[in-house]
């Protein structure tokens, strides 16, 4: 059976196809709503024989079936956000250590050793709810660094306290929030990462990234934005350093899938829907067929385009109408 450690410590693409292929196995055969998922495409799992011919599940299963491979319960439930009138998903996880395990590696893959840094979270929209992994994640990540903290509506005691920060700092914000504090108080942040995350949660008007990163460089003083690539749904996330070029840890891989036809992946380049393979998700299904739009490029980074508006995905639509009849 597979664990987190062996997960984090795969190194190359041969050991990621073998792991994948392994765990894909076993979700087959114990995740249920992935298994009645595989068999109404009249898949059969021992036929799968390389990682790019795995099915992906639609990530909408995760509002309306417990996408858990366990028979023991799980330590937690994180939900994702609820605006207005959808549905929460549920992710069900055996394992908080595994999750901090894992976002704890990435972490480090991308920024360092966390005590080098301050992190100062802006998540109100994540506070002010109950079952958040984004908060979970941020809070543990405070709590090795030893100082920073979070703050909801309180931008003057954030500022004061950052620029009395001697250590290098990282300001974590949901996106309205950051812009918030951009437009009505415009400090110029020193030795700091500002990296956005999470979207406008129906706080503020939707604009493009582009926008939203023009108008945070002005209000800062600074020349890039980081941002993170995360959900309720994955154990691990994904880092952009700037440019809205996103990369994943050696455990986590995105592809790229014609929207017409989600069974066929598009080459690099070409814009199309986001799948995504977290080997992190160990309890819960780790192939993943998300409502994301986006480009992959040669290097297997990435970059988020937007929502799929409106999109029925087929496979979900088949699952949803054929439940029963399994």
């Amino acid at each position: 059976m597979l664990n987190i450690d062996t997960i984090l410590a795969i190194k190359d693409e041969a050991q990621f196809e073998r792991t994948a292929l392994e765990l894909f196995r076993y979700q087959a055969a114990h995740c249920v709503p992935y298994r009645r998922y595989i068999e109404l495409l009249g898949i059969d799992p021992a036929t799968i024989e390389r990682c790019e011919d795995i099915p992906f599940m639609p990530i909408e299963l995760f509002k309306s079936e417990d996408v858990y491979c366990e028979t023991t319960p799980p330590e937690v439930v994180f939900t994702s956000s609820n605006t207005g009138s959808t549905v929460p998903s549920r992710h069900m996880m055996a394992s908080l250590e595994t999750y901090r395990k894992a976002f704890t590696k990435a972490f480090t893959e991308f920024y360092g050793d966390v005590t080098m840094w301050s992190i100062y979270g802006l998540l109100p929209s994540y506070l002010e709810r109950e079952g958040s992994s984004l908060i979970y994640m941020v809070d543990t990540l405070i709590k090795k660094c030893g100082s920073g903290g979070f703050y909801l509506n309180n931008y003057e005691q954030l500022i004061a306290d950052m620029a009395s920060d001697p250590k290098p700092k990282i300001l974590l914000g949901v996106s309205y929030a950051l812009w918030d504090l951009a437009e009505q108080y415009a400090p110029k942040l020193q030795d700091t990462i500002v990296m956005e995350t999470g979207g406008m949660k129906g706080r503020r008007k939707e604009i493009s990234k582009r926008e939203l990163h023009e108008i945070l460089y002005r209000g800062f003083g600074i020349k890039q934005i980081a941002s993170e690539y995360g959900m309720a749904e994955l154990t691990s996330q994904a880092y952009s350093a700037g440019e809205g070029i996103f990369r994943t840890p050696s455990w986590m891989r995105v592809l790229v899938r014609d929207v017409n036809d989600p069974f066929d992946h598009r080459p690099e380049g070409r814009r199309g829907g986001i799948d995504i393979i977290d080997l992190a998700n160990l309890s819960s299904c780790a192939f993943l067929q998300t409502q994301d739009m986006g480009r992959l490029f040669e290097d297997g980074s990435f970059a988020i385009d937007g929502r799929i508006a409106g999109s029925d995905i087929r496979g979900c639509n088949l699952l949803v109408h054929n439940a029963n009849e399994v």
